[in-house]
Parts: structure tokens; C-alpha cells; sequence
């Protein structure tokens, strides 16, 4: 394979991207049916942002060409069940520095809504009924942030204006930043009875899967508040009912398990519970031009 015949498969059409490099042939695939080429031609393939592993992983097995894999998101969960179909020597990347600043934005949006009762104004909006009332703050609560990567810093970044309490930090490693101190998971049983807001912004692997079961849960203390911006499977979610529908927890999810949320499913009418449809990343902020500048910093200028 040449550098004038080698495929980049994009999700979005390369005349929107200024800077690619040339003599590489661009194809536009955002998951349809149809291919643009013969897959085993690709040697780069940016996958479709938000269309889901069945889309992402298919046509991994006929990619036998492909050197790198670029995913749109921080995470690359979506991707991981077709890992084992690449050749060996295969680079995965994710979009690290993309999504922090859509992310942390919806964060701080999340907790704003449901600390101030916005919901609950919003329907009272559609009724025509003036629902005044007394309402929690977020200045002087004590927050922590479960997976301190490069979107819970931006988070606290975010945070910093709030005059909360406290903010602790809680990552796979300990490390020292210049706000403070980072922790590791085994330091959440003496976190958690501390922590008016828990924010979840960890990837999604083995470590994390049901992180937030019963015990998590448990230790929180009564009207905490839970803000998943993670992944769904961090959190067990008949655990999570059974605090909510007990009226002694929140919840603010951009996403849930199982995403999407079916209709008639319990955890659409919860009590305190607000839900996003996993919008977190899906901003002005990251179409463009994040998204575009990733994929023409990140090709490479030859294949090979």
C-alpha cells in the first residue's frame, strides 16, 4: 500500500477540515449500511461519534490494512469488543482534550438544575404555576470527583467560582495536583460520608464497571447528590432506584445503563432524579471545531 492509495474513513466529509494532508484518499462514513471502500484499503479510521459499539466495531474484522483507530470520545468502551479482530500493532486513540470543556460545562449544569429545583420549574412553566420555594446551594457544599482525568480537573476548573467547601479528588492513581491532593478508589468508604455532590467522570473498564453499587450508595450521606457524566455501567442501576425511589438520594445521569433509556422504564419516573440524553460531549464547542481539528493534527502525513 502507497500513500496515494490508502484510505481514511471520516465521519464527516474532509472538505470541512482544513489542514489534512494530501495524497491519502478520504472517504466519509458515519455508519450507514454501505461502505464508502473496501475496508481492507483503510489504513485510518475515525470512528462515528455517539452511533454505538455495533456501528464502531463492524467493520473492524475486515480492516486488515488499518493502523490506527481514532475514536471521537474520551472513552473507548465502544470499541474495546472489536479490539481482539485488529492485527496486532494497531494504535488506538481517543479524543482526549476534545470533550472537557462540553462535559464540564453540562456538569456544572447538571448540579446547578438540581440543586435549584429547575425541573420542577420547568413543569410548573407548562402549568402556569408559580412554584416558589427554598432551595439548596451549591456555595459551601463539600464536592468530590470520581476520575480526575483531564475532564474532572476541567470540572473543578468550573467549580472554582462556587466558593464550595471543599473539593476532593479521586483518580486510579494518588498524585499531587497544584488544587490538591489526588486519591485512589480505596479511599472512597472515608470520602463518600463527606460528600454533598459526587460527580462520576471515570472511563468505563473493569475497575469502574458497577463502581457505584449499594455500598457505594450507602455511604453517601441523605440528600446527596449523584452526577453521573461517566458511562452508565459505573453505576448499578436497581441500587441507584432503590436509594431514589426511598426518597434519601438524587441523581443528575447524562447517561444510564441501559443507554438509551427504554420507554416505561423505572428510572424515568424517579423521584429526584433529572436525565440527559447523553448530551455531555454534543456541543458547538466540540463539532467545530474539536472535532475536525483532532482528525487533521492526528492523520498521519504518510501510512507506513
Amino acid at each position: 500500500m502507497t500513500a496515494t492509495t490508502a484510505d481514511v474513513w471520516l465521519p464527516f466529509p474532509a472538505e470541512e477540515i482544513d489542514g489534512l494532508p494530501e495524497g491519502l484518499n478520504y472517504l466519509f462514513w458515519d455508519g450507514e449500511p454501505d461502505y464508502p471502500g473496501d475496508p481492507a484499503d483503510c489504513a485510518y479510521y475515525v470512528v462515528p461519534y455517539l452511533k454505538g459499539p455495533e456501528i464502531a466495531v463492524r467493520p473492524l474484522a475486515s480492516m486488515s490494512a488499518v493502523q490506527v483507530v481514532q475514536t471521537l470520545s474520551a472513552g473507548i468502551d465502544h470499541v474495546e469488543p472489536g479490539l481482539a479482530l485488529l492485527h496486532s500493532g494497531v494504535r488506538l486513540c481517543n479524543a482526549k482534550g476534545v470533550h472537557e470543556a462540553s462535559t464540564a460545562e453540562l456538569t456544572l449544569a447538571l448540579i446547578l438544575a438540581s440543586l435549584r429545583g429547575l425541573p420542577g420549574f420547568v413543569h410548573g412553566q407548562d402549568k402556569q404555576e408559580w412554584r416558589s420555594g427554598f432551595y439548596p446551594s451549591l456555595a459551601d457544599k463539600s464536592v468530590l470527583i470520581v476520575g480526575y482525568g483531564s475532564i474532572g480537573s476541567a470540572i473543578e476548573d468550573r467549580l472554582a467560582p462556587f466558593e464550595c467547601a471543599r473539593v476532593a479528588r479521586v483518580a486510579r492513581s494518588a498524585r499531587t495536583t497544584a488544587r490538591g491532593p489526588v486519591q485512589t478508589l480505596d479511599d472512597l468508604p472515608a470520602l463518600l460520608p463527606e460528600a454533598d455532590v459526587v460527580i462520576l467522570s471515570t472511563p468505563l473498564n473493569p475497575s469502574t464497571q458497577g463502581l457505584v453499587g449499594a455500598d457505594f450508595l450507602a455511604a453517601m450521606p441523605d440528600g446527596a447528590l449523584l452526577v453521573n457524566v461517566a458511562r452508565g455501567g459505573v453505576v448499578d442501576t436497581k441500587a441507584l432506584l432503590t436509594e431514589l425511589e426511598s426518597g434519601r438520594l438524587r441523581a443528575a445521569l447524562d447517561v444510564t445503563d441501559p443507554e438509551p433509556l427504554p420507554a416505561g422504564h423505572p428510572l424515568w419516573h424517579a423521584p429526584n432524579v433529572l436525565i440527559t440524553p447523553h448530551v455531555g460531549g454534543s456541543t458547538s464547542a466540540l463539532a467545530t471545531p474539536a472535532h475536525t481539528r483532532l482528525a487533521a493534527t492526528h492523520t498521519p502525513r504518510r501510512p507506513g
